[in-house]
């Protein structure tokens, strides 16, 4: 699933950092995004959900859509 699939407070592990824009995967790695790294998703912004506001390994970071739609996860059991 995406990212941007998960609800609030929902806890997973990335599986796969992807998009059609490398320019995208780049950057989410540059900021720590990593396959199996722990993310919880904490808010949505006021607006059509966005930006979308995410823990990841204890970092709060805020992505756009476009972003969150780039990384895959599974949702911890």
């Amino acid at each position: 699933m995406q990212l941007t699939d998960m609800k609030k407070g929902a806890v997973g592990r990335v599986t796969a950092i992807s998009g059609a824009d490398p320019l995208i995967e780049a950057k989410l790695r540059e900021i720590g995004f990593a396959e199996d790294d722990s993310v919880e998703l904490a808010h949505f912004g006021p607006l059509a959900k966005t930006p979308i506001c995410v823990r990841l390994n204890r970092t709060l970071i805020a992505l756009r859509t476009e972003e969150a739609r780039a990384i895959e996860v599974e949702l911890d059991q």
